[in-house]
């Protein structure tokens, strides 16, 4: 009998600058990335696996180039190649990689030559890097998790935009994370400067009460996030349920019926306490329960509809 391989530890490819690389020719000298990462920005995709069709789906790739290049035009970068021509480039390199089971995609532009400062990175066109990696996802595993209140506060517009994907600004979800993290926590939540609630590290919040799901609005110091406005969507087409964009108080939180996190990383996960508040009765409530399912069944294309948001591999 034939000794099975070992799943090889990285894809064949990335995709830089224009061009698919061998992974192990992808390098860059180390004093190169200085100050890269001031004015970096990435997005986050996921291509689903739908093991009846043996083949995968990009989901939402169109909004998350868009979202990608709106990042680099906030950052004053001027790419090469527009978010039309970047999607193409992201199912290359999938095919490519030959990939079929559930991946992570991160497209990540910089500004190429570091510099001792970052008043050094002058030049308009930045380097432009996609790699990809297998996920494990969460959606109907049962997964739940408890989240604290952060003592530090979002930044906001005036600061740096929250509304982009800029690896600057995650260092603001890292310092919650771990604040929380050291407490006793699974994850954040996070209050703007109004002291109203914003988000978590990487992920919108969504709350149910008396059966409406209700979710801080984009000024609220929130990323635009794609799965967010994905979900307010479904919910008032697919499962009835109405939904509201509205500041929500902290407080709101301890008495809702439901909470969960939502976003590509996130997916949607059911939160069970906050700040050890029980939410609801400390389980998965229905109406997340019912998202789960539906979220799972679009992103894998499985007799779900939206049609339009699913890239076929």
């Amino acid at each position: 009998m034939a000794t099975p391989q070992a799943a090889p530890a990285h894809p064949k490819y990335v995709w830089w600058n224009g061009e698919l690389v061998e992974w192990d020719h992808a390098t860059v000298h180390v004093t190169a990335m200085e100050w890269v990462g001031v004015s970096a920005v990435f997005e986050g995709i996921k291509a689903y696996a739908n093991p009846e069709e043996e083949k995968a789906y990009v989901f939402r790739l169109s909004e998350h180039m868009q979202r990608f290049d709106e990042s680099m035009r906030l950052m004053r970068m001027e790419p090469e190649w527009n978010a039309e021509q970047l999607s193409e480039s992201v199912l290359a390199l999938l095919r490519a990689n030959g990939v079929r089971e559930d991946t992570y995609i991160r497209p990540f532009a910089y500004r190429g030559r570091g510099g001792r400062s970052f008043r050094s990175a002058s030049e308009n066109a930045p380097s432009i890097l996609i790699n990809t990696h297998p996920f494990t996802t969460t959606l109907k595993t049962g997964k739940t998790i408890t989240t604290g209140v952060s003592s530090w506060t979002r930044i906001s517009d005036n600061v740096m935009p929250p509304r982009v994907k800029a690896v600057a600004n995650y260092q603001n979800s890292q310092l919650a994370w771990q604040e929380v993290m050291r407490n006793g926590y699974d994850d954040a939540i996070i209050l703007n400067e109004r002291h109203k609630v914003a988000e978590a590290p990487g992920a919108c919040v969504m709350l149910v009460k008396r059966g409406r799901v209700i979710t801080p609005p984009v000024t609220a110091g929130v990323l635009e996030s794609i799965t967010r406005s994905t979900l307010l969507q479904m919910f008032e087409e697919q499962l009835g349920t109405r939904t509201e964009e509205r500041e929500v108080d902290r407080t709101e939180l301890y008495l809702a019926d439901e909470v969960f996190l939502c976003g590509t990383g996130a997916e949607v996960t059911p939160v069970v306490s906050v700040d050890r508040y029980p939410v609801g009765n400390g389980q998965i409530g229905p109406i997340t329960s019912r998202m789960i399912d539906l979220y799972h069944d679009v992103v894998r294309g499985l007799d779900a509809p939206y049609d339009p948001w699913r890239t076929a591999i």
